[in-house]
């Protein structure tokens, strides 16, 4: 074994020691102290010397090799324990036979193993090390006392065991849910600092978006008026000279700056969306028949794949075509040399919540891994220069954000790209039962100034769109919701509500 093995196994087992495994130590040295001290200063014979001096020795060398096993293997003690239990019942058993006059103090040492066992074992192991000492000492006092005083020291090995098991056993379930409350309490200031570090970046980019709508206000006016003077410039210069090529290049580079400061204000202008019930296939056949003939130019099968019968949802089918739209240009792009392009439609469960899924899968190249974290933020793009603006995954994150949504990519050089747009599901007749907001009387639908994911339409599905369940996992801050859905008696009160009536 090298150094610093044998430095972390004890450095394993300091972390892990509690008092009984200190007592049990502490036990084993002051036996073999005490031994020592009785062989030396009791009037013993040569007889008794010899033997005691064999047992202490025999103890000792014991005692050695059940500590250099838990020093090898810390996390299997309690086995050794186990087995030394065993050598300490017979050695005490040894030592009562080996002095039996009536003032014998060494029976004392089966109360001892009884209580520390118990202790750390438990009520059950503890009765059982009290039945095996009792029997012990049955047959070291038998023919030597009195029947009344042989059964009070084996009834007081139970008075010991059975009230300190109790204790014990106590003492675990305290330790137990002490342990669980720590680990709640680290998870709940996890959670207030990530939300409060969600609602100062919610500001900065609010105070940003503000200040970028401005400017995009300001510079969009001169911007057109620029474009369309050198439309006209154009429309005048002959031939194919010099002149002429610059024109090009100025209208083609005022048209990417207009799309630029378009995609900018719709991503800074998600303040006013409205969701109404309808089919979520609609606006998906909108967007596939628009780009099904720039796809089949570019060697692009273009597929729709949509499960029937699925119910109405919450949505705003202009925002979501506009989505769907942004993704197949995506995926469109990515596919230079042709290839299949599928979007589908399906239902699944998602932490208790029927979700209708949207996805958007490609055979193009894939996303690399290194860049995946990365797409969703604004002005950021894989694309040329001159392409795309950077916003267009932003404002479809933005888009399932309204929608109390979410996104999701999945992406390999073998498979290609799949983006998965979520969307809740929360059917009418549960809209019609009493919301969260209600239920926990939280004041949201009388304060303007605070923002909930789950209001106005989502009060019965709230876990699932701005509680741990969802995928922001900390949305709930804005409805003063418990930060854990399992906590919080609205959510045991729906779950309730689905639980199959108790026959009984």
């Amino acid at each position: 074994m090298t150094a610093d093995t044998l430095s972390n196994r004890r450095k394993s087992l300091l972390d892990t020691f509690n008092e009984v495994d200190l007592t049990f130590l502490v036990l084993r040295l002051t036996t073999i102290l005490g031994g020592i001290a009785w062989l030396l200063l009791a009037p013993l014979s040569g007889d008794e010397i010899t033997l005691l001096r064999y047992a202490l020795v025999f103890f000792s060398c014991a005692s050695l090799v059940f500590y250099s096993l838990i020093l090898w293997q810390p996390g299997q003690r309690k086995y050794v324990y186990l087995l030394s239990l065993v050598f300490d019942l017979l050695f005490i058993y040894f030592f009562v036979s080996f002095h039996l006059p009536a003032n014998n103090s060494f029976f004392l040492g089966y109360y001892l193993l009884a209580a520390l066992h118990t202790f750390y074992f438990g009520l059950r192991f503890g009765v059982l090390v009290a039945t095996l000492a009792a029997i012990l000492l049955f047959t070291n006092m038998q023919g030597d006392f009195h029947w009344t005083d042989m059964t009070l020291r084996i009834a007081f090995l139970y008075c010991l065991a059975i009230p300190l098991g109790l204790l014990a056993e106590k003492m675990k379930k305290d330790s137990k849910h002490l342990e669980e409350l720590n680990r709640q309490l680290v998870e709940s200031i996890a959670n207030i600092r990530a939300m409060q570090e969600k609602l100062i970046e919610a500001e900065k980019l609010s105070a940003l978006g503000r200040l970028t709508a401005d400017i995009a206000h300001e510079i969009r006016n001169p911007l057109s008026a620029l474009g369309g003077f050198a439309r006209r410039l154009d429309k005048l210069l002959p031939g194919d000279g010099k002149e002429k090529q610059y024109m090009g290049v100025i209208i083609s580079e005022v048209d990417r700056l207009e799309k630029i400061l378009s995609d900018t204000l719709i991503y800074s202008r998600f303040n006013g969306i409205r969701l109404q019930r309808g089919q979520l296939s609609e606006p998906l056949d909108e967007a596939t028949a628009v780009y099904c003939d720039t796809c089949c130019e570019q060697a692009i099968e273009l597929k729709l794949d949509i499960t029937p019968g699925l119910p109405d949802i919450y949505l705003d089918k202009d925002q979501i075509r506009q989505a769907v739209g942004n993704l197949i240009v995506n995926a469109r792009d990515a596919m230079s040399g042709g290839g299949e392009l599928t979007v589908s439609l399906g239902q699944e469960e998602i932490s208790g919540v029927p979700c209708q899924i949207v996805r958007i899968r490609d055979t193009g190249p894939g996303i690399p891994d290194d860049k995946q974290a990365l797409i969703f933020e604004p002005f950021y793009s894989t694309k040329k220069i001159g392409k795309g603006t950077g916003l267009g995954l932003a404002i479809v994150q933005k888009i399932m954000e309204e929608h109390r949504g979410f996104i999701q990519v999945s992406s390999n050089r073998e498979n290609g790209t799949v983006f998965s747009l979520v969307f809740p599901y929360q059917s009418a007749e549960e809209g019609g039962r009493i919301p969260c907001w209600e239920f926990m009387h939280c004041g949201i639908e009388q304060d303007t100034s605070r923002r909930c994911p789950a209001y106005p339409y989502f009060g019965r599905i709230c876990w699932a769109i701005a509680g741990t369940y969802c995928a922001g996992k900390v949305a709930g801050i804005f409805a003063e919701k418990i930060d854990s859905c399992q906590a919080c008696p609205y959510y045991l009160s729906v779950q309730e509500e689905k639980s199959p009536a108790d026959p009984g």
